[in-house]
């Protein structure tokens, strides 16, 4: 099992499966992509999991289209890719990191330590809330002992 970074066109079709997948493929594809990092994880060379992450200026950084294919889910792999994630996240001295999180997914971003900031909307029939977290509360314990390619 590996994380690294990848190329936009590599998470473009995880993203499609594990998200919208009765929406058109162009739906899943960002403007601002080609300005972002993605981050994969891989087992035995297959990719599975994935999340782009932007910087959106003094230190904010967002992530996005966090997605891991319905058959691998429920394995702590996206924990990991999250956790690696926030990593890379802390080392460019991020200030705050946030999310559009499904708010049914809430409880899982709060065991990183991100709260929700009380901003809710739907989009497609589906609920989201704003969840944030300030850098200093990255919380990286457990993480030392996991391969880490970034």
């Amino acid at each position: 099992m590996e994380v690294k970074l990848v190329s936009a066109e590599q998470v473009w079709p995880i993203r499609h499966i594990a998200m919208w997948p009765e929406a058109d493929f162009s739906y899943i594809k960002l403007p601002e992509d080609p300005k972002g990092m993605h981050f994969g994880l891989l087992i035995d060379g297959e990719l599975i999991s994935v999340v782009s992450l932007f910087d959106r200026g003094s230190g904010v950084f967002q992530f996005r289209k966090f997605a891991t294919l319905p058959e691998h889910q429920g394995n702590g792999y996206g924990s990991l890719l999250l956790k690696h994630m926030l990593q890379h996240a802390r080392h460019m001295m991020a200030r705050q990191i946030w999310c559009n999180a499904r708010t049914h997914k809430q409880r899982f971003y709060e065991k990183f330590g991100f709260k929700s900031t009380g901003e809710t909307f739907i989009k497609k029939d589906q609920a989201y809330t704003i969840m944030a977290l300030n850098g200093k509360e990255i919380n990286l314990t457990g993480f030392k002992n996991q391969t880490c390619q970034v």
